[in-house]
């Protein structure tokens, strides 16, 4: 894997090419089954880079085919399994909340018409097929969401790219619009109308227990950066930043070892505690001196590829770190 990191990173100099020709071209497009493999992947991947968008443009499709496909036919995993595949939720305007969301996929013969707009999917300019969450029914007034497997030349699928997100370039992100694009029955993944609880509810904490190595990644970067810098008054700030580095690094572990065992607990406070820790860190980072003028520059946009991630699902996160707090005032007899 090493070896084909170096030779992917040799052909992706420019940090705005489209990284995923040089991800096929170094053989690392081959599925990685281990949550943990992959995590540590990324962590090295920007700990060589200080580009968090690269471990992404890898890391993407090696968790939506160890996620996702985990849920498919052996038909699907054989055709699908070492292809780039995005994950398209979000909707223009209303993000991932299912109360919201009106992609729609209506039964048609032999298949499924699906109408509607997805916003934000990442690495879907490049993808090979994009799995596509749309509402099959409604009972009781709550939307159903199955998930369909929608090949990138699918007739009435246009995918336009998203420019505005400039922070975690390479990774790139379009606009779906589906208008009556038409799948046969077997491009359902899983069973119908579970997608949303089944699929996506849990990829949240798959995707941040993985993603927290990203962070790790850029934090050791970030580190290496002050190598040189003038020491007087700087050791002991800049030594408790590798101090609480080495917490994060060994509760991120812990968190993907767990995941891999099946002990992983769905809103488990430690993928709360890694978060605040790291916006801590990032803090920390930013009020010690670089060498140089240029090693600043570079300290910002590492530290600002972090803002960008740390920022993403802001609100729900937030409400976790709510939760835990009413539970301690609620007189909790156990901590979460």
């Amino acid at each position: 894997m090493a070896d084909g990191i170096e030779t992917w990173l040799a052909g992706a100099t420019d940090p705005g090419t489209d990284a995923v020709v040089g991800l096929r071209q170094a053989g690392l497009l081959d599925p990685v089954p281990v949550y943990a493999s992959i995590a540590r992947t990324k962590a090295a991947i920007v700990e060589r880079t200080g580009l968090q968008g690269l471990a992404s443009v890898w890391g993407g499709p090696q968790l939506v085919g160890r996620h996702f496909l985990g849920f498919g036919t052996a038909t699907q995993r054989a055709a699908w399994l070492g292809r780039v595949l995005a994950v398209a939720i979000s909707e223009p305007n209303v993000g991932a909340h299912p109360k919201l969301l009106t992609t729609r996929a209506d039964p048609v013969p032999g298949g499924y018409r699906i109408t509607g707009q997805k916003a934000w999917v990442t690495n879907g300019p490049s993808a090979d097929a994009i799995i596509v969450f749309a509402i099959t029914a409604q009972e009781a007034g709550r939307k159903r969401y199955s998930a369909f497997i929608v090949p990138r030349d699918s007739p009435g699928l246009t995918i336009e790219e998203m420019p505005g997100f400039h922070a975690l370039r390479p990774s790139r992100h379009c606009l779906l619009t589906l208008d009556g694009c038409e799948v046969p029955e077997t491009a359902m993944l899983g069973d119908p109308g579970s997608a949303y609880d089944r699929m996506a509810l849990p990829f949240r904490d798959i995707e941040d227990a993985v993603g927290s190595f990203a962070t790790l990644g850029a934090l050791r970067h970030a580190i290496g950066l002050f190598a040189g810098a003038p020491a007087e008054g700087q050791a002991e700030a800049l030594g408790a930043i590798v101090a609480l580095t080495a917490v994060f690094a060994a509760a991120a572990e812990a968190v993907v070892v767990a995941l891999d065992a099946g002990r992983f607990r769905t809103g488990d406070a430690t993928l709360v505690g890694l978060r605040v820790l790291a916006i801590d860190i990032v803090s920390r980072l930013r009020a010690v001196q670089p060498g140089s003028e240029t090693v600043r520059q570079r300290l910002d946009g590492v530290l600002a590829d972090m803002d960008a991630t740390l920022s993403i699902a802001r609100g729900p996160r937030l409400a976790r770190q709510a939760h835990l707090g009413t539970v301690v005032l609620r007189g909790a007899k156990s901590m979460p």
